[in-house]
């Protein structure tokens, strides 16, 4: 339509958009862009296009303007289910354990802690999209560092949701079969097919997940995410009923099933507690190492932020960061309950996945069935928005100036679940996949990142160096370094004592 020639000075609205005029583009990749004409689109406008796509709707029309290339139409609420959806995941299963292994009042403030955190490194990356016009994270860090930046986050964003992808399907791959043969009451099975979790795995992904991985836009997936959410509180309303309908100390079923329901006392003959069915306020031992990356696992969601923020309707950084807030309060909320019941049920015999401790008192238990069906539909229905920031973060780093094209984001998603369907048939134990994964993208991704895009992008005229909110970011960035050495240094000694769990089976 035009071009914008090179010696152009904007008016004072547009300067908030942070667009670099002067006519050193080498300097912003968003800025090159600007000076190109409209027909040559690029991949992905609302990432690449952000500050053009709000330059020219500025002038052509005087109404609310946007930085993408279609008004976002995602309501409030579902933006809360489809955060809420991103955040909530596979790691609920795992935070009793983490309770036993830290004791309630340190495993309480460990969760208060990462949930603030969490809170504030996305008010980082609200404030750093707000200033330069960018709602890609990946775009963020070609802004902040060029392309090792971009490439950078990239890496972490694909690390990570692929970690916690591979975490859902390999609940599915064991959950699955178990549910199967107890509704089919099957005792000895003698490896029918469809009590292969391999195959139900490959089945779920083709039949469930593909078709919802290949949606155009995320915030299609915001009904899927609040009946997602809705099987967790059922999930969280059966872990809370059956705390007072276990008895304690538990009785294998292999050794006595008549103790089921009864609501035996925690006393033993001689009308003393038993040691057992004590809880602990605080404990540090060997697995304490896996505790925070599992608590800093089961609250990112920094990858899905932006692509939501792009979506919502009437879009601004308040709005977002109150979505924000609200999915982590209520997921906060979700995850301390859970951790506490589930915890107070087996004490320090819990398991490492939740949903196995209580198969052990009866793996015909008709509620648990129902819990276990309920939490497969609800990882099975995350994986396609967790899987959404990944095929950006590749189209990104290796197809950064192509538009949008169906056979290659139809491609993407097949292949992606390809290999974490090959990762997940091949994959160590849960724990395994938590405690790397989560002790080294997730404190790129929830602290480091955002902090030093933050310092890098927010201008020295508004903020300088030494201003408070930029020694506040990289004290930020510090606690992610020192986070990161710290839980690799515990998971590597862990493992080289021979103690772990994350090396044998459940």
């Amino acid at each position: 339509l035009f071009t914008l020639s090179s010696d152009y000075r904007p008016d004072p609205p547009f300067q908030h958009l942070g667009v670099d005029f002067t006519g050193e583009a080498e300097k912003s990749e968003t800025s090159v862009i600007v000076t190109h004409s409209l027909p040559h689109r690029t991949e992905n406008a609302e990432a690449n296009l952000p500050e053009s796509q709000e330059f020219l709707s500025g002038m052509e029309e005087k109404k609310t303007t946007h930085f993408t290339d279609f008004e976002g139409k995602t309501s409030f609420g579902m933006s809360v289910f489809n955060l809420g959806n991103a955040i909530m995941g596979s790691g609920i299963l795992g935070l009793a354990y983490a309770m036993a292994n830290t004791g309630v009042v340190l495993f309480l403030v460990l969760l208060t802690v990462v949930a603030v955190l969490s809170s504030y490194s996305i008010h980082l990356l609200l404030k750093s999209s707000g200033i330069v016009g960018i709602r890609a994270y990946e775009q963020l860090g070609y802004r902040a560092f060029g392309t090792p930046g971009k490439m950078a986050a990239g890496i972490a964003i694909t690390l990570q949701n692929i970690g916690a992808m591979s975490s859902y399907l390999y609940i599915v791959k064991y959950e699955f079969p178990l549910v199967i043969q107890a509704f089919l009451r099957v005792d000895n099975p003698a490896g029918e097919w469809y009590l292969n979790g391999n195959y139900l795995v490959i089945i779920v992904s083709i039949s469930v997940i593909l078709p919802l991985a290949l949606m155009k836009q995320l915030g299609y997936l915001g009904y899927t995410s609040g009946f997602s959410l809705s099987c967790m509180v059922f999930f969280l309303i059966s872990v809370i009923y059956k705390k007072f309908n276990t008895p304690c100390p538990f009785t294998d079923f292999a050794f006595n099933s008549t103790t089921i329901g009864l609501n035996v006392s925690a006393m033993d003959p001689g009308g003393e507690p038993d040691p057992a069915c004590i809880p602990k306020m605080a404990n540090l031992n060997s697995q304490t190492a896996y505790t925070i990356p599992i608590l800093a696992f089961a609250f990112v969601c920094h990858p899905e932020v932006l692509p939501i923020y792009t979506e919502l309707r009437n879009p601004n950084k308040k709005k977002m960061q109150h979505v924000a807030n609200i999915s982590i309060a209520v997921m906060y909320g979700m995850y301390f309950l859970a951790a506490l019941f589930g915890y107070l049920t087996f004490y320090g015999e819990v398991e490492a996945e939740l949903l196995h401790t209580y198969s052990r008192i009866d793996p015909y238990d008709t509620l648990i069935l129902c819990v276990r069906v309920a939490v497969l539909t609800a990882v099975t229905l995350t994986v396609p928005i967790v899987l959404f920031p990944v095929r950006r973060a590749i189209q990104q780093m290796m197809f950064p100036n192509k538009t949008f094209n169906w056979p290659r984001h139809i491609a993407i998603a097949a292949v992606l679940l390809t290999f974490i369907n090959l990762l997940v048939i091949f994959a160590p134990n849960i724990l395994g996949i938590f405690g790397i994964i989560g002790a080294t993208s997730a404190p790129c991704l929830i602290f480091i990142f955002p902090a030093v895009f933050y310092i890098r992008i927010v201008p020295k005229e508004e903020e300088p160096m030494r201003s408070f909110p930029k020694i506040l970011a990289a004290c930020f960035a510090g606690i992610g370094f020192l986070f990161m050495i710290m839980s690799l240094s515990f998971i590597i000694i862990d493992w080289t004592s021979g103690n772990s769990k994350a090396s044998s089976g459940h």
